[in-house]
Parts: structure tokens; sequence; C-alpha cells
């Protein structure tokens, strides 16, 4: 138990970045229960550090949490300010003939700045979270496509959690993920490289895909 106390502070890093939408004790716990599924899971042989290994257990116990959580999304107060500053940015909008910032907006409402990037940003995170892949359509792969290429950008609640879901595939799973959404590889290069069929690499992503969709889905 003092070994995983050890990382505690790790928890906290975790979930700090939703401290404005959710209860910080709350969340602590659920991320404390990831980190002693880390702990039982872990492997030392592996060679990841186990800091690393328990930051996507802690994620994923966190975004459960929150996904299963909708009741607790932004507070009436945050969604009435959210509102009026919509209202507001519409009406400077035509004046200014531009989008206005969130300080010409705090000004005009007479708060902090700070208080409207939050109200922004708790809608837009709630927004994110309600974010889910398309129903079939012609082109299965572009709600996929899309989401993975945030992940280089930086995005984090969805993203990370469906980069938790790809960690629990299988490694020529991976490759195959990896390969064609980060490292832009074309399905004809991917079966060269897996020394397969071009058609049997199409199945695969096909299969991979809609896993990972219902896996995101539930």
């Amino acid at each position: 138990m003092d070994e995983i106390l050890e990382y505690e502070n790790l928890v906290y890093s975790v979930v700090a970045k939703f401290k404005n939408n959710y209860d910080i004790e709350d969340l602590k716990q659920v991320g404390m229960m990831g980190l002693a599924k880390a702990y039982q899971n872990y492997k030392p042989d592996q060679g990841t550090k186990f800091s690393t290994y328990a930051y996507t257990y802690i994620l994923g116990e966190v975004l459960t949490y929150i996904r299963n959580s909708r009741a607790l999304k932004v507070n009436r107060e945050t969604q009435a300010l959210y509102q009026k500053i919509l209202q507001v940015k519409e009406v400077m909008m035509q004046k200014l003939m531009r989008e206005p910032t969130t300080f010409e907006i705090a000004c005009f409402l007479e708060l902090e700045e700070q208080i409207i990037v939050e109200a922004i940003e708790a809608n837009q995170f709630v927004k994110s979270l309600d974010y889910s892949l398309n129903e079939e359509d012609d082109n299965k792969n572009i709600a996929m496509y899309d989401l993975v290429q945030y992940e280089e950008r930086g995005y984090d609640a969805e993203i990370l959690d469906l980069k938790t879901e790809i960690d629990k595939l299988s490694e020529e799973e991976k490759v195959i993920i990896y390969d064609r959404y980060f490292n832009d590889l074309t399905q004809k290069e991917v079966s060269k490289k897996l020394n397969t069929s071009q058609v049997q690499i199409s199945r695969n992503e096909t299969k991979i895909l809609k896993k990972l969709k219902d896996r995101l889905a539930a």
C-alpha cells in the first residue's frame, strides 16, 4: 500500500485537469482505484516505467467515471453564463465585423476574463465528452481518423480515452492502426510490412475500427 501512495501525486496531476467540472476528491478516489489496478497488473520486465504504465489506468478510470456521471456536467450558473457569452458574441460580431476576444466579452459583461474562459472551456469539455463516433456511413474511417489525428495536437479527454482502448489491442492490431493513422501509410505499404495481402489489411482495419467504436460507445 505504501508503494502505491508514493504515486499519489500522479493521480492528482491526472485529475487536476477536470477539477473545474467535477469534485476533485471524488476524482481522486477514482484515480486511486486506477492506480491500484495498475499496480496489480504491472510487470517490470516489460521495460515500461510504472508511472507511465499507471497513467493510462488512472486516466481510464477517471474517464469512465466522467462518462457515467452525465448528471454532473456543468452547473446551471455556468450554463447560464455560457448562453450570455454566446449572445454577447453574436452582438459584438455584428458591431466589430469579427469575432470578439474573450477579453472584450469580459469587458462587456463586466467580469474577469478568466471566468469567461472557464465557462467556455467547461461547455466545450462537455461537448467533447458527448461526442460519439458517427453511425455507419459511406466512409467508416472518417470519424476514427479525425479522432486519431487530434491526439497529435494535444486534445485530452476523448482522445486519451481512445488511446487507452488502442493500447488494449493486440500487437498486430496496434501496428495497423498506428501505421495507417499515425504514420500515414497506405494499406499496401502496411501489407508489405506485415507480409500479408492488402485485402486482408483492409478487412482487419475495418474490424479493428468497429471494435474501437463499440468499446468507446459502451
